[in-house]
């Protein structure tokens, strides 16, 4: 009588020594770094520190009145602020090679379906984040500022420090940007069996007055922004429910005792 044979392990003979794991986590880390070093020494001469926070700076001096510009209250800052900026830059622009190497590191030591799932997280995840920024930059502020230079009085003239600025910016990047990370909270609550499907649909009206709180908090206390933020949410909500519905299908892990068993 033959016994059924065990599916073999795709990961058996894959194990490494810990102190090797270490040092690979240290090559990665190190090329990780490079390639951000690299980025910001191309930044630094094209377009250049300055320039970066000019165009960062953009969409708030076109609608301040005619001749006002930003100022800097600290003796540093004029040094210091485009330099953050230009770091920040450089991270933003290396991210797809800093996340291929992270990618790179823990690759080996998962299952292929689990492949199926991590990989598209990381990469849809990226992008969405960088659409958020963009959105925010390119839609949300020049409506922002209009908006609020619109309320200011006559007889005072708007100088903003480039320091608060840059604050302000940050947050707003941040917002958006994690704003439009929904899609990936709702597949992977659902991928990992928190709520179902059907809970995430019956959430959608509550998820629609917490979007409507969040950006109440986190933007500006002028209906632009908050409606910017909120309405994304809300349709990005819908969309994360119907990529959860593909996704579950596609990266599900292979049933145990689904090989055929041989008869005695």
């Amino acid at each position: 009588m033959s016994e059924t044979p065990s599916k073999e392990d795709e990961l058996a003979g894959s194990e490494q020594p810990f102190v090797q794991h270490l040092m690979e986590l240290r090559d990665r880390m190190v090329k990780a770094i490079i390639a951000i070093g690299i980025a910001a020494a191309i930044l630094f001469f094209f377009p250049g520190p300055g320039e970066l926070y000019d165009f960062l700076a953009a969409p708030l001096v076109a609608h301040l009145p005619k001749g006002a510009t930003l100022i800097a209250t600290s003796v540093i800052s004029p040094f210091m602020v485009p330099l953050k900026i230009l770091l920040m830059a450089a991270f933003l622009l290396a991210l797809p090679f800093v996340l291929w190497q992270v990618w790179a590191f823990v690759a080996p030591g998962l299952y292929s379906h689990e492949k199926k799932l991590v990989l598209p997280l990381v990469i849809s995840s990226t992008l969405l984040f960088f659409i958020g920024v963009a959105f925010c930059y390119y839609l949300v502020f020049g409506q922002v500022f209009a908006f609020i230079q619109s309320f200011a009085p006559k007889s005072i003239t708007a100088a903003p420090d480039i320091e608060a600025y840059l604050s302000f910016v940050l947050s707003m990047f941040l917002a958006f940007g994690l704003a439009f990370e929904v899609p990936i909270a709702v597949v992977v609550l659902a991928r990992m069996g928190v709520v179902s499907i059907e809970k995430l649909r019956e959430f959608r009206g509550y998820f629609i007055v917490l979007a409507f709180v969040i950006a109440a908090i986190v933007t500006p206390p002028d209906v632009v922004s908050q409606l910017s933020l909120a309405i994304p949410m809300c349709i990005l909500y819908q969309v994360g429910i119907w990529a959860a519905q593909v996704f579950i299908k596609h990266t599900k892990a292979p049933e145990e005792g689904s090989e055929p068993a041989s008869n005695s």
